[in-house]
Parts: structure tokens; C-alpha cells; sequence
């Protein structure tokens, strides 16, 4: 399925082509009519959460400054795309593949040579041993796949790999938030106005340590 795009300011320094809002709905509904099982495209608009994570990676770039960052369920991918001209090397992915080939669309608008889009899953993750910051965005919104997102987020950090994760502050994350705790060592709250205010929680996180202060 293919949703018609449109190239949108989406901050001072970037302009991305995302799917048109109203078309999205339009040809969702048509799908749903053909096959009730449609998944509605939650990739293809930028959420608070991406939009709050841009902000602290703005303000503290040297999260991701010449590192090798990659970016999972990345959707649209703004976060990566606003920290590209700093990162030594950029991947950003997604398990959608219409997802994936606006991703490739950008990556060349952008022109953008030491960035890759590619199709992951993270239920499935591969060892990453040359990735040294992974950002996540507004992952945790099924409860059903808390499980299997904390298994992955484990892995992660065993490999020694650094997670910067955006969330939302709503009331079913609260036992992820609970769940990843022991790894936060970093903790901020930005808030975001779009249609509305969305107090976003932005954690930073590291293989555990007994002794830590959360900041």
C-alpha cells in the first residue's frame, strides 16, 4: 500500500516528504472495506514522542555526536533525520516496508551518504556489535508486546549498546516504565503541543549498575 507524499517543513533545518494526513485516512478506509485485518499506518505521521526525542537530541547532542546511532520502528524517522549531519554512521529502520521506501525516499532527498534505511523487526534483532546508540520512539503502546520489547531492550544493552527511549507519560506505560528502571540513568520530561499538550518522558538507558543516580 502506497500513501501519496507531500515534502513538509517539518523544523527549521529539515524538510521531509510524509504521507498527506487526509489521504492516509481516505485510503485506510477504502482497505478496511476490502479487508477489515487492515493495520492502520501509525508510521506515516510523526508523533509527540518523535518530535520531543528531535528536541533533547538537539540539546544533547553529544548522546549521538560521531556515533554509530540506528533508529527501530522508526516510522517517518524524524529523530534520526534531525541528528544526521552529527552521527558517524546513521540506520534507520522500521518493519513496514512502505515505511522503509519513504525512508529510502528521504535518504536521498537529504542526500544523505552515510545514512541506510532498512526492514527490521525487533523481535528479531541481529547482533549489533558496531551500533553504539539506539533510539526509540513511542515503541511501547500495546501492553500485549511489553514482553517481548523488554527482551529485545535487554539484548540491547547486554551488547553494550546505549538506548535513548521516548514515551509518552500515559497511564498503560506505566509498567513498562517500571519494567526498564533498573537500566535508566538519565530521565527528562519535554512537553509537546500538537493537537494538544503531550508530556513526553525521554529516558536514557545503560547496562544496569547497583550504585546508579538517576538524573
Amino acid at each position: 500500500m502506497h500513501y501519496p507524499v507531500q515534502l513538509t517543513q517539518i523544523s527549521k533545518e529539515i524538510q521531509l516528504f510524509v504521507p498527506d494526513p487526509e489521504q492516509v485516512k481516505e485510503i485506510y478506509q477504502q482497505s478496511l472495506e476490502q479487508d477489515p485485518a487492515t493495520l492502520f499506518p501509525f508510521w506515516a505521521r510523526i508523533w509527540p514522542s518523535a518530535l520531543a526525542l528531535a528536541r533533547f537530541l538537539k540539546e544533547e547532542s553529544h548522546w549521538v555526536k560521531d556515533k554509530r546511532v540506528l533508529e527501530i520502528g522508526a516510522g517517518l524517522g524524524m529523530p534520526s533525520f534531525s541528528i544526521a549531519a552529527v552521527t558517524k554512521e546513521l540506520l534507520i529502520s522500521d518493519n513496514d516496508p512502505d515505511a522503509v521506501a519513504l525512508l529510502h525516499k528521504n535518504i536521498n532527498h537529504l542526500r544523505l551518504a552515510h545514512t541506510q534505511a532498512l526492514q527490521l523487526d525487533w523481535n528479531q534483532l541481529p547482533q549489533l556489535p558496531s551500533i553504539d546508540i539506539v533510539l526509540l520512539s513511542d515503541v511501547n503502546y500495546e501492553p500485549a508486546a511489553f514482553p517481548a520489547l523488554l527482551k529485545s531492550i535487554e539484548s540491547l544493552l547486554r551488547q553494550g549498546i546505549t538506548i535513548l527511549l521516548a514515551t509518552p507519560q500515559r497511564l498503560l506505560a506505566v509498567p513498562f516504565a517500571e519494567a526498564i528502571f533498573p537500566w535508566v540513568i538519565l530521565s527528562r520530561t519535554i512537553s509537546v503541543t500538537q493537537s494538544g499538550e503531550t508530556a513526553v518522558s525521554i529516558f536514557v538507558l545503560a547496562p544496569a549498575d547497583p550504585n546508579k543516580q538517576v538524573k
